[in-house]
């Protein structure tokens, strides 16, 4: 039978996903219920007891998303689209050439290995496939296939284009003052890896545009951060506070993977104490189940500042205790301002995450009429699958070095983790409809939705998946019922 990912987080499965209906099923007699309906709104606001602190007390003072020039998001995108038809139109061959390969990719016959393309060929990786094809629900994504296109070694050289890309971006972070609407432009079609760390803190607010104040602000948001730890870290051992740090620990445990970097103890740790001073800092809210997926993101690109060598074989133990702390206060810092701005999603009853649920049903209705109504026809509720999708920013659903790339965008685009990720979900969920048009029964499109095949996804799918999430948001956003801007 199916198990939800998150407990109570998760509303209640379907009756219909029961061992009783999959053997009815087999036997070709499945009557499906028709008084039973999934689960609403309100029974999943039942389950919830999360609120949110709205009060954080920053005091720093950054400049506000402006609107991204549109000609520039829509250059962008028709660029992607035109690059990926000119690839289209190429004749087809019986293996790709060497030249068109991606990083660690190799040529593979079976369609296992075709699954691990950008993967290294371990035993690890091997297994955690194996447990992935043979679960009803898809868990995280090995993080030794998410890092790999985050590696250094083996990369093949810069292309003038992107020379002239890396030298735009070094420029604009050497200046005096950073234009951030200029760097919000840049970064929309992707940052360099080179430069993603320093445009990351800029683009999150954590780092103000003036160059000489950025050592100062480091350092003090560092030292506040660590005052936090001395301050509250050891009340994880008091009656209080011991459910909220047993939940994370074990959500830590429970999501690691067979990569040497996360299972080290001192990286465990080191999310234990970025997750639980987020959790003392918002008590309203508390830890959400979900939000312990939001630290890696961060965690991964800090890293890769201090790495040149593929990351998931990095010793982190070779690096210095002020390289980790620095590390670990910048996650913390840029993980709650991503939080900040969508604060909604986790209050009492999450009604953020709800909203978008309905907004997306809504776009979907009028995107493709013949996806939704085949979802009706067959009682399938958009929360089932696309609560995931909301609570962790499709994290779960997409390889790591995919999500990176995602969020250079939504830290460009204006509220892009809240208001443009509804449009990346629409296109992403329309991306499969012949899939799921081919399903015909309730378990199935479940089954397809919560397992849908990205492990191999690189830049160019989240290049065309962003630009036709931009076109759909060009066409609908000013749609009635959406309820958003």
């Amino acid at each position: 039978s199916i198990q939800p990912v998150y407990g109570a987080q998760h509303p209640p499965l379907d009756p219909r996903l029961t061992k009783s209906f999959i053997k009815e099923r087999s036997k070709g007699n499945v009557l499906l219920m028709k008084n039973k309906k999934a689960s609403s709104f309100h029974e999943f606001a039942r389950n919830t007891s999360d609120a949110w602190d709205i009060g954080d007390d920053e005091d720093e003072e950054f400049s506000s998303f402006q609107t991204l020039n549109s000609k520039v998001a829509k250059a962008t995108a028709a660029q992607v689209l035109e690059n990926h038809s000119k690839l289209r139109v190429k004749p087809e061959r019986a293996q790709p050439a060497l030249s068109d390969m991606p990083t660690n990719c190799k040529i593979i016959k079976s369609s296992s290995e075709a699954q691990l393309a950008r993967a290294p060929e371990d035993a690890c990786v091997r297994s955690a496939l194996h447990k992935q094809q043979s679960l009803p629900l898809r868990p995280i994504i090995p993080l030794v296939a998410r890092i790999s296109d985050q590696n250094a070694s083996g990369a093949p050289p810069m292309t003038v284009r992107e020379k002239t890309r890396l030298e735009k971006f070094r420029q604009l972070l050497s200046s005096h003052n950073t234009d951030l609407d200029e760097l919000r432009k840049c970064s929309w079609p992707g940052v360099p890896r080179e430069v993603r760390p320093v445009t990351w803190r800029l683009l999150s607010g954590y780092l103000p545009a003036n160059k000489e104040r950025r050592k100062l602000t480091l350092q003090r948001k560092r030292e506040e951060y660590f005052g936090f730890i001395e301050q509250y870290y050891d009340s994880r051992n008091e009656e209080h506070h011991q459910d909220t740090y047993r939940q994370i620990h074990l959500h830590i445990l429970g999501s690691s993977v067979p990569a040497s970097l996360f299972q080290l103890l001192s990286l465990r740790e080191i999310f234990e104490r970025i997750l639980f001073i987020w959790a003392i800092r918002h008590p309203a809210s508390g830890y959400v189940q979900g939000i312990n997926d939001l630290v890696t993101p961060f965690f991964v690109v800090f890293l890769s500042e201090y790495v040149e060598e593929d990351v998931e074989n990095f010793d982190v133990t070779n690096l210095s205790q002020d390289v980790l702390r620095s590390i670990e206060a910048d996650s913390f810092w840029c993980m709650s301002k991503l939080l900040d701005g969508i604060q909604d999603n986790y209050t009492f009853a999450q009604p953020g995450i709800q909203k978008k649920v309905k907004a997306l049903e809504e776009l979907v209705s009028r995107i493709d009429e013949q996806v939704h109504n085949h979802f009706r026809k067959y009682e399938v509720e958009y929360l089932q699958f696309a609560f995931r999708w909301m609570n962790n920013l499709l994290m779960r659903e997409l390889p790591l070095r995919c999500t990176i790339r995602l969020w250079d965008t939504y830290q460009s685009e204006p509220e892009g983790f809240s208001h443009f990720h509804l449009y990346v979900c629409a296109a992403f969920l329309i991306k499969w409809r012949k899939e799921i048009l081919d399903e015909e029964d309730f378990q199935g499109l479940l089954m397809l939705l919560q397992n849908l095949p990205t492990i191999h996804w690189g830049n160019e799918e989240i290049g065309l998946l962003l630009a036709e999430a931009y076109r759909l948001k060009y066409m609908f956003a000013e749609g009635p019922g959406l309820g958003l801007p």
